[in-house]
């Protein structure tokens, strides 16, 4: 891929260029060692002969750096920088069309919708006044402004964790404790192990036994392993960084627990965890390529590209823009659409619709399953949805 190509040459500039580096910094070290020898010799000078021990001391200094050659030295590895770097340009030219107006569709946006996605963008990532000066400059309606409430809170939690401030995250998951368990989510003990651990590196043993019982006793039934590590740990007190279980008081732990909390706010929300607009570029990224690439081949027909209703080649993007499966109907062999969508038959397989349409004749008599024995009717079937 051309993508794989381009990081190979950035990899390759980066590695000449942390070369160069080091052996920079090592000629500058052997010149500091040589100056530090001179001026320790012309410190011992003394006596008569301390102006030729001056001179003799110089001229050797001299000599040494003259032998040194530390402009040849780095000479060849700038060279080999400049070479690297020169070429990585011309290859982004090279792979990067300049225009991708060609890839451009005329298609209408609803302004409000558009608005509403940059501004909730804003507010998502705890931009509040950006987001605020947003709306405000584009004249919409305080109802654009709904994102800011849902995550103003969120956001205030995070700040009190970066703080080791846990209270309020566990304060929300107590109030949503029911929501979390529905979802599998063991983001509760999350909270408690931390506020353990502050409690036993900050404060007494008992303290920190005190609220295990309290609070970390009830996770016991399903999360035993966890509640054993943890409490063996009052074992460590004091010396927790010493101990197997040193790991606990890694600040990963604080930010995987961060971002856990995240996933779950937003999904409690009914909210995408990632921003709609941030997914929308990247995917949008992935797709231009090839979508560049058939319009050069397709040169000339322009109208065409502009009433497709479907991308005209397979573009394959990264697994985390894969939201759904897509159905390719073993009959036709058409991919299933809005309008010829996938339907469910009595019998449990799956056809589109345009298939069924076309066996039962406009659903005028029953036609036989393609996969099984069984007798369907085209008024039985229901649309599927993935």
């Amino acid at each position: 891929m051309e993508l794989n190509s381009i990081k190979d040459a950035f990899d390759r500039v980066t590695k000449k260029q942390k070369l160069s580096c080091s052996k920079i910094q090592e000629v500058i070290d052997q010149i500091d060692q040589e100056i530090e020898q001179a001026l320790q010799k012309l410190q011992s000078a003394n006596g008569q002969n301390s102006q030729l021990d001056y001179v003799s001391v110089l001229a050797e200094l001299k000599i040494k750096l003259k032998e040194m050659a530390p402009l040849s030295q780095l000479e060849s590895t700038n060279k080999e920088v400049n070479a690297a770097a020169s070429k990585y340009p011309k290859l982004l030219e090279k792979s990067f069309s300049p225009d991708i107006s060609k890839a451009y569709r005329n298609v209408e946006f609803d302004t409000h919708t558009v608005n509403e996605i940059i501004a909730s963008h804003f507010y998502r990532h705890g931009l509040f006044e950006v987001g605020d000066c947003f709306v405000e400059e584009t004249k919409e309606p305080e109802s654009a402004r709904s994102m800011k409430i849902l995550f103003q809170e969120m956001f205030q939690i995070l700040d009190a964790m970066k703080c080791r401030n846990v209270q309020p995250a566990l304060n929300w998951a107590a109030a949503n404790s029911d929501k979390l368990k529905q979802s599998g989510s063991d983001l509760l003990l999350k909270l408690h192990s931390l506020q353990f651990i502050e409690i036993l590196q900050n404060q007494s043993r008992d303290e920190a036994l005190q609220y295990a019982r309290t609070y970390l006793s009830s996770f016991a039934s399903d999360h035993m392993a966890e509640i054993q590590k943890l409490v063996i740990c009052i074992l460590w007190t004091g010396r927790l960084d010493r101990s197997p279980y040193a790991q606990l008081l890694s600040p990963t732990n604080w930010e995987k627990v961060a971002e856990e909390l995240t996933r779950q706010f937003c999904n409690l929300q009914g909210q995408s965890c990632e921003s709609p607009l941030t997914v929308t570029i990247s995917a949008g990224g992935q797709a231009l390529p090839p979508l560049l690439k058939f319009m050069t081949v397709m040169t000339g027909k322009k109208l065409e590209w502009q009433s497709m209703k479907q991308l005209p080649v397979p573009v394959e993007l990264d697994k985390e823009f894969q939201f759904h499966s897509i159905f390719v109907c073993p009959v036709s062999k058409e991919q299933s659409t809005e309008d010829n969508p996938s339907m469910l038959m009595s019998c449990g397989h799956v056809l589109c619709k345009q298939s069924i349409t076309k066996m039962s004749k406009n659903s005028t008599r029953t036609f036989k399953c393609p996969y099984c024995p069984s007798d369907i009717d085209a008024t039985n079937c229901r649309q599927l949805y993935f």
